[in-house]
């Protein structure tokens, strides 16, 4: 009975230990499921927006409750921060791992065309090519826009080609007919209409 006692919500263990650790753990849930809820949001999916919307903020309303009835500790301020910050770094974890939408990578070579274009052609990746000038002269810009799962492939293709490589990568919020990755020519390829 002692025992159970230390972890009574009174007891000195419960507020200064256990309370903000509880606190600390509801606040990365919270900021990761809004980072996530961000993300979606730039990404246009609607549908899952709203449920990710309405468990931040239940889970943001029991932390600062807490917070709240108890602004003498110092603790539960600290772990709340902590929290916060912890969980934007796993919500971008997050992310990174779904590789969600697409990305437009640009490379600007003056070399190595051939060898480039003959990656994204074996790998069923669509690309433009067009004429350029820059501070360095005349060069190509090669533009691809692939499904973010597949870009650390390529960037590992260009830089096997030429790690000198200058190429620029951009989220893409919506992406509509094209030249997509085998798996992927259903979804995405259109026929023109006459």
């Amino acid at each position: 009975m002692e025992f159970l006692s230390i972890f009574a919500i009174d007891s000195p263990l419960f507020s200064w230990v256990i309370l903000p650790l509880l606190i600390f753990i509801a606040r990365i849930c919270d900021q990761t499921i809004g980072t996530l809820r961000l993300i979606f949001v730039s990404k246009g999916l609607k549908r899952i927006v709203p449920f990710l919307a309405f468990f931040e903020s239940m889970i943001w309303l029991l932390a600062i409750s807490q917070i709240l009835s108890r602004l003498d500790n110092v603790a539960t301020f600290l772990a709340y921060g902590l929290g916060y910050a912890t969980g934007n770094y796993v919500g971008m974890l997050f992310e990174e791992r779904l590789s969600i939408g697409s990305v437009i990578i640009r490379i600007f070579s003056k070399e190595h065309i051939s060898e480039f274009i003959e990656v994204l052609h074996k790998h069923n990746y669509g690309y433009t090519i067009i004429n350029a000038e820059g501070s360095t002269g005349e060069l190509k810009i090669i533009f691809s826009i692939i499904n973010r799962k597949y870009l650390s492939h390529l960037i590992g293709q260009i830089n096997a080609i030429d790690n000198q490589t200058f190429y620029t990568v951009e989220e893409v919020k919506s992406v509509k007919r094209g030249i997509f990755k085998q798996s992927e020519r259903k979804k995405y390829i259109v026929s023109p209409q006459n």
